[in-house]
């Protein structure tokens, strides 16, 4: 006897949210594998990396950067910041923001964070043409897009 399921039909039950998902979970337990050694969880290392790439930021327009609420952000910055990777300073031009800065512990660990993406993305990209996963993204991209535009009600 077969233990595994089966649907019927396989365009009604079919989803690729549900393929999203799972790639989602796996590519997170990969990373927070990875990562480990670094102390820093599968949901900061984004952070870190924008951060890397676009400072000095603001904790709101890293948010918006990366499409990803204001509480989820203010508790990733506050975990790199316990661990040491990132620091605040107030914003000259405007008292009331802070602006994000790697340490020199999150300068270091950088290219370290690179190398474990790196790691994971070829683990992805086995077995895909470049030209498939340009694909990919973009039609992820307009996937996001999609869900994330405005509606007017």
């Amino acid at each position: 006897m077969n233990d595994h399921w089966k649907p019927a039909n396989k365009d009604s039950t079919e989803s690729h949210g549900q393929y999203i998902s799972a790639i989602y979970r796996h590519m997170q337990i990969l990373i927070s594998s990875e990562l480990q050694p670094y102390r820093i969880g599968s949901g900061q290392y984004i952070f870190l990396m924008s951060i890397a790439f676009h400072q000095p930021i603001t904790q709101k327009a890293l948010s918006e950067r990366l499409l990803i609420d204001k509480t989820t952000t203010a508790k990733a910055i506050a975990k790199l910041e316990a661990e040491g990777y990132v620091r605040r300073e107030a914003d000259p031009a405007d008292n009331r923001y802070q602006l994000l800065y790697l340490t020199e512990s999150g300068r270091e660990v950088v290219p370290k964070v690179q190398e474990a993406l790196s790691r994971v993305k070829s683990k992805t990209r086995k077995g895909i043409s470049d030209e498939e996963y340009d694909l990919l993204n973009d039609l992820l991209k307009t996937v996001l897009h999609n869900l994330s535009e405005q509606e007017d009600v």
